[in-house]
């Protein structure tokens, strides 16, 4: 795959005058690049932005600075496990000597400048490494052509595992229909829409949950031999969702008619024809059913 043919994100390497550097220490707890590590201040274009804009807001949005004469240093390439480009981004470098204890940051726990000879017992994020070699290597060379702008190529390195929330759906079909509930209009996710009857995999196998969820949420028994994984969504909402692996199974006998056992969450149950589904039906279900239709075992939405 190759490179975007532009960065489409943009980090500031700022210099102090005794040669240390400002760096960024990263939430650790969130779902976002370099977490827990130092980094250099940036952040992704917003539409409407070139580079030279986009550096230039984040760093007033996130720390109040106001750096004149940024100039581009370098490009990052993040490449993956297999060597193949991933992104870009563009790095500038400026000069500023204030205090970072009273910018009104607005992101992250704190900015420090640092001196260049504690990057190695810090856990700084690989790409900042990579800038701030370049800078001791080549401190003389600000470069303003962007074909001789040099590429510093860093590899991921990242091995932190990405837990993924599983969720367990039940498809049953009648006579060319299939079931399906009205979500409350005050529930967290997709209220007013129509989904499958489903639930969160709690410290269980999913057949277990599927058969406690059938039973709370409609008054509906099946059996584990009754039913066969027919259809699997990996789901991600947006960039900085949990990771979702969506399961359905199908049950070809049950006992019982659907009810409303849990009013809160589901105001009704209706059998809907597989080629007429209400117009507000939950996107990945919809995008389920057609999958299960055509015969596909997966589908996957958001990762691209």
């Amino acid at each position: 795959m190759p490179p975007p043919a532009v960065p489409t994100t943009a980090m500031a390497l700022l210099v102090r005058h005794d040669g240390r550097y400002l760096l960024h220490l990263r939430d650790a707890n969130k779902n976002i690049s370099s977490a827990g590590q130092w980094s250099l201040p940036g952040g992704h274009l917003q539409p409407g932005e070139n580079l030279h804009e986009a550096i230039t807001r984040e760093l007033r949005e996130k720390a109040g600075l106001h750096v004149p004469g940024l100039a581009p240093l370098a490009v990052i390439e993040n490449t993956n496990a297999d060597d193949r480009p991933s992104s870009r981004i563009q790095v500038y470098i400026g000069t500023w000597s204030g205090d970072p204890a009273f910018l009104p940051l607005t992101e992250g726990i704190t900015l420090r400048w640092t001196d260049p000879d504690q990057i190695p017992y810090l856990t700084v994020d690989p790409k900042t490494t990579a800038v701030i070699h370049h800078h001791q290597d080549h401190p003389a060379t600000h470069p303003q052509d962007e074909e001789q702008m040099p590429v510093l190529r860093v590899r991921s390195t990242s091995t932190k595992t990405v837990p993924n929330i599983l969720g367990i759906h039940l498809y049953l079909e009648l006579e060319g229909k299939i079931l399906l509930g009205l979500r409350h209009p005050a529930s967290a996710y997709a209220p007013n829409e129509h989904h499958f009857l489903a639930g969160h995999c709690e410290r269980e196998s999913a057949v277990a949950c599927l058969i406690r969820e059938a039973q709370e949420e409609a008054g509906l028994v099946i059996k584990a031999a009754g039913v066969e994984l027919i259809h699997v969504v990996h789901l991600l909402d947006h960039p900085s969702a949990d990771p979702r692996a969506q399961f359905v199974f199908r049950a070809r006998h049950w006992t019982g008619e659907p009810q409303v056992m849990e009013p809160d969450k589901c105001v009704s149950w209706g059998w809907w024809r597989l080629d007429a589904l209400p117009e507000t039906t939950v996107h990945y279900t919809r995008a389920a059913i057609d999958g299960i239709r055509q015969g596909r075992l997966y589908t996957d939405l958001g990762w691209t």
